[in-house]
């Protein structure tokens, strides 16, 4: 897998994409967005994948669009760039495997979007999270109208969002934008304890499960939710993982 603005590894059932521009501090260009549709398809084809962690190189997580390259867009330019911002929030959002940011520094704009479309966010305290759009003359995009609503309410989203103040990683907790703050020396321990205690577990619960929490979000009925749990319960139970999880459980009880 050639990749010019990302490096991806693997290890233990994880996989890790991070994000490497750090002289730019991680800025997005197009061609980040299409490394990172390349990185999220190799995880999705590896059957030994279970978990994929997102992260920066450097000081940021991203500071999110590279305006340099803003300044001397076309419009039909800028289209295209944006529909490829939206095609990677579509594939995190939809990805069958859970996803976790682990957001290491400044995380601005789309690199905060990015965050966002994660399942599960765990930031350095001095981490700098927001949404600078409305400074700059711009409107935010990765789902983020509807992400940051249901993470922390339609006021506090408007807040953020109205002022463009960043916060730390600390209020980010403090609010629910965030799981878990924690020092930045800690923070890849942090993200490799939690990725490994969820690879830990069986691949298509994790799968049905994360499915049902994306159908509970949208604008799928409480019948239609509880007959899809009926379903995907059913599915589960009929995986040959679910006797070996059996025989674990009953292995550990006192």
């Amino acid at each position: 897998m050639d990749l010019e603005t990302i490096r991806y590894l693997t290890s233990d059932g994880i996989a890790t994409i991070m994000l490497d521009r750090p002289k730019v501090l991680n800025a997005m260009n197009k061609q980040l967005w299409l490394d990172l549709q390349s990185a999220l398809a190799e995880a999705r084809r590896d059957g030994a994948i279970k978990v994929v962690v997102i992260t920066g190189e450097g000081r940021a997580f991203s500071t999110g669009a590279d305006l340099k390259d803003s300044k001397t867009r076309t419009p039909e330019q800028y289209r295209d760039y944006l529909e490829s911002l939206q095609e990677v929030s579509r594939q995190i959002l939809r990805f069958e495997k859970p996803t976790i940011a682990a957001i290491n520094g400044y995380a601005l704009g789309s690199g905060y979007e990015l965050a966002l479309a994660c399942d599960i966010r765990i930031a350095a305290d001095e981490a700098q999270i927001g949404s600078p759009e409305a400074r700059v003359a711009s409107s935010i995009t990765g789902g983020a109208f509807r992400l940051i609503q249901n993470l922390v309410g339609p006021g506090k989203a408007k807040e953020l969002l109205f002022t463009a103040d960043s916060i730390d990683g600390r209020e980010a907790e403090r609010i629910g934008l965030v799981n878990k703050s924690v020092p930045a020396a800690e923070l890849m321990d942090e993200t490799y304890r939690m990725a490994g205690r969820i690879a830990q577990n069986a691949m298509f619960s994790l799968k049905m499960i994360k499915r049902g929490l994306h159908l509970a979000q949208g604008e799928t009925s409480l019948e239609a939710l509880m007959d899809f749990e009926v379903e995907g319960c059913l599915a589960c139970v009929a995986t040959k993982d679910r006797g070996e999880a059996l025989d674990r459980f009953e292995k550990r009880k006192p």
